[in-house]
């Protein structure tokens, strides 16, 4: 009852009522672990990182098997550019079953963010099956084959990006990228120009497009 009227609260950035309930369902039930993830969630949004992580090691103490207090270890590591931390946190909470988009997206950002693209390429991989319509999954999967030089396959997710998302300038700036590759000057136009019509600013946009233009003349 608590936890719930807190996660409502939490929701609609109530974080002193939040906190009232998490703290009162953590007095009703001391040796329930969700009241003290639940809480760890909350310092997390507040920024409150070294509190949040140890609520969330309160409850990984009551229940080794509380998935969903590694996955929130992991995402305070993720903020505080601790990955290799947080591949472990994650990889965790995959292993108590948590296999859920989330957790296979912030896997593969960690591994990304290390350098680990294969790695990471897989993760992205598994978000994207676990839930096709993830635009931040599939943009970093088409990150990630890009990068691997899996230039057709970029492709097509840069595209699925934009289908997706018809104003996401970088998956149209990378498509631009992507198609000079394969030397498709005039599709890399397009995808260019159109990064720039959604983001003027968009500066390596601005720098293919003049790249391609001088290119076909």
């Amino acid at each position: 009852m608590f936890n719930e009227k807190g996660i409502v609260f939490m929701n609609e950035q109530k974080y002193e009522e939040a906190a009232k309930m998490f703290n009162e369902a953590i007095e009703e039930n001391p040796k329930d672990p969700t009241g003290f993830i639940n809480f760890g969630n909350l310092l997390g949004v507040l920024g409150d990182y070294d509190r949040a992580l140890t609520f969330f090691d309160k409850a990984i103490g009551l229940d080794e098997h509380a998935a969903t207090a590694y996955y929130g270890t992991g995402t305070i590591y993720y903020k505080q550019d601790q990955f290799e931390e947080a591949v472990k946190m994650f990889k965790q909470a995959l292993i108590e079953k948590l296999d859920e988009s989330d957790v296979h997206f912030m896997l593969g950002m960690s591994y990304y963010q290390l350098g680990a693209l294969p790695h990471a390429l897989a993760s992205f991989k598994r978000t994207v099956e676990l839930h096709p319509n993830d635009i931040d999954g599939r943009f970093h999967h088409g990150l990630c084959l890009a990068q691997l030089e899996q230039i057709d396959d970029a492709i097509i997710e840069f595209e699925n990006v934009v289908e997706l998302d018809e104003q996401h300038a970088d998956a149209y700036f990378n498509l631009g990228v992507a198609y000079a590759y394969k030397e498709r000057g005039h599709d890399a136009l397009a995808a260019f120009e159109q990064a720039l019509i959604i983001q003027p600013n968009h500066a390596l946009a601005a720098n293919g497009k003049k790249t391609i233009e001088q290119a076909i003349k």
